[in-house]
């Protein structure tokens, strides 16, 4: 069973929070469509019923073309977007506090 992400186990885990989360982790890349779906871990058809909700309200823009392929990323200027990206560092931080405390203690704790 694969892992969920911090920010899928706080927001909840649907279709719409997978793209997000994959595009957060990998935000300063862009991707065809076919690479979403897949990275995401959703199938085509699922990003397709999501896509106008992600071009309206502004969280993914078109980047360039590569023969036939057209290539989309994390619109990092969204005010909304800008928010999510706070909010997921925040949980990576948190994460990443909360393990080294816990091998701080147990480099203290002789065995």
């Amino acid at each position: 069973m694969e892992e969920k992400s911090l920010f899928i186990e706080l927001v909840g885990d649907s279709p719409t929070i997978r793209i997000l989360d994959y595009l957060l982790t990998e935000r300063e890349l862009d991707f065809s469509i076919t690479d979403m779906a897949e990275h995401a871990g959703i199938g085509r058809a699922t990003l397709y019923r999501n896509w106008d909700s992600l071009i309206k309200n502004n969280i993914i823009v078109p980047t360039r073309v590569i023969g036939k392929a057209k290539l989309f990323k994390l619109n990092k200027e969204s005010s909304k977007i800008k928010k999510l990206i706070e909010l997921y560092d925040l949980l990576i931080l948190e994460e990443l506090y909360q393990r080294s405390q816990s091998q701080k203690l147990e480099m203290e704790i002789p065995a």
